[in-house]
């Protein structure tokens, strides 16, 4: 299969369209990052997703919706309160949430679940694929199961081509992080993932929010995914990556430490960290994460960042953690899983 990447003026729309219309695969830009799109009433074009990124079954997928009319065909019984509140607050933008479903929402798309994870994107060219189809689009992220998460199109191609017909190329991805998702139940909201909505903003708007313990840690064998984003290891690149947290001066000593005795046992290696620590680990080989200050930047670069790694055959990274607060929370998760939780505490001597 020859796969297209196209600028997403007119013409572009409509061939999207139709290829979706017609039960095939669209590689499409969020805000949060790049999506595999496909009609998301239909189980057939879903399974093609699961195919596509060699995704495991139980892992459930997104419908994301243009307008709140488009609520009414995927979901059971009444709009919760306190998921309207959530939607006036946050809607179109980067938060998901798991409400009861419709008997119209295919089996593939929930993963077997009587759940179904919806929301509404603010990236123009999502929004307005969504409305020229006329149907909402189930759309995970768009590479392959356990990878860096798209947010360029190049990114998509080098995971996706020769397995769909097009990515429509919308640039950079301006959160780079997933969505954030949240479980409504009852009188309760859990985050199950975070994102760029934060637990902090979402309280805001509600008075309480719980954050599950799954966040920052692995799921226990034979624990249901509720969500997507909760798998064991997740957002990996293909070296081992390494966290080290604690003080900045201790964690500093500790990853050029155990960068030098990677590099002494012949492994390529290389340092993530913040911009403002580049010169603590002088000549070793760094990559400061956000090229202008506050976690936006962070989180906007860590996926990017991955990719690069893979892309220079790096074999051991060593990461500096970050407070996980905000958007902290968000940046690590995406982190701690891409580790498949190798976390390291150099205040403990770890």
């Amino acid at each position: 299969m020859q796969t297209l990447v196209l600028k997403p003026d007119g013409q572009a729309l409509e061939k999207a369209a139709a290829l979706l219309r017609a039960g095939e695969l669209v590689g499409i830009p969020t805000e949060t990052v790049y999506g595999l799109a496909a009609d998301g009433l239909n189980q057939q074009a879903a399974l093609k997703i699961f195919e596509a990124k060699q995704r495991p079954a139980d892992n459930p997928l997104i419908e994301h919706i243009a307008h709140m009319d488009q609520l009414k065909e995927l979901i059971r019984g009444e709009l919760p309160e306190q998921a309207r509140a959530l939607a006036q607050a946050f809607w179109p933008g980067p938060l998901t949430m798991i409400l009861p479903k419709s008997q119209r929402v295919p089996q593939a798309v929930c993963a077997g679940l009587d759940t179904v994870a919806i929301r509404m994107p603010s990236h123009p060219v999502a929004h307005a694929l969504i409305e020229k189809c006329g149907l909402p689009l189930a759309a995970p992220s768009a590479n392959r199961s356990g990878r860096p998460s798209p947010t360029r199109a190049s990114h998509v191609l080098e995971d996706m081509k020769g397995r769909i017909p097009l990515i429509l190329d919308g640039g950079p991805c301006e959160v780079g992080l997933e969505s954030t998702v949240v479980e409504l139940s009852g009188d309760k909201v859990r985050v199950l993932r975070p994102g760029g909505v934060t637990p902090e903003m979402i309280e805001a708007v509600l008075g309480g929010v719980w954050v599950d313990e799954s966040v920052l840690k692995p799921l226990q064998p034979g624990q249901v995914v509720r969500s997507p984003g909760m798998k064991y290891r997740h957002y990996a690149p293909k070296g081992s990556l390494t966290i080290v947290k604690g003080a900045p001066e201790r964690v500093a000593g500790r990853i050029a430490q155990l960068y030098d005795e990677a590099v002494s046992q012949g492994a390529s290696a290389a340092i993530l960290c913040m911009k403002q620590n580049e010169a603590r680990y002088g000549h070793r080989r760094v990559h400061p994460l956000g090229q202008r200050p506050g976690l936006d930047s962070v989180a906007s670069d860590l996926f990017d960042a991955l990719r690069l790694m893979d892309e220079q055959k790096v074999e051991r990274i060593f990461a500096e953690a970050v407070d996980a607060h905000g958007l902290g929370l968000a940046i690590m998760n995406r982190m701690g899983r891409a580790a498949a939780f190798h976390v390291l505490d150099a205040d403990r001597g770890e």
